[in-house]
């Protein structure tokens, strides 16, 4: 009986118990963030600024979402 609702658990729950087992190995939570330097044109910086002031959204949700279109 309670292995069935383990098994109920660990299914209905997979993700949680995938990204713990990934957070074993590499230290990482595929939700967290980290910061990196990179180096962009001052045009492009410039547009960032632009659509940031426009929609009021960071420059990070605004890179963050191009990316994962």
């Amino acid at each position: 009986m309670q292995s069935g609702k383990i098994k109920r658990i660990l299914n209905r729950h997979r993700y949680v118990f995938e990204s713990l087992e990934n957070y074993d190995k590499t230290r990482e939570l595929p939700m967290q963030r980290k910061r990196i330097d990179i180096t962009l044109p001052v045009r492009t910086i410039d547009k960032l600024r632009d659509i940031k002031e426009k929609t009021g959204k960071s420059i990070s949700e605004i890179i963050e979402e191009r990316v994962e279109k």
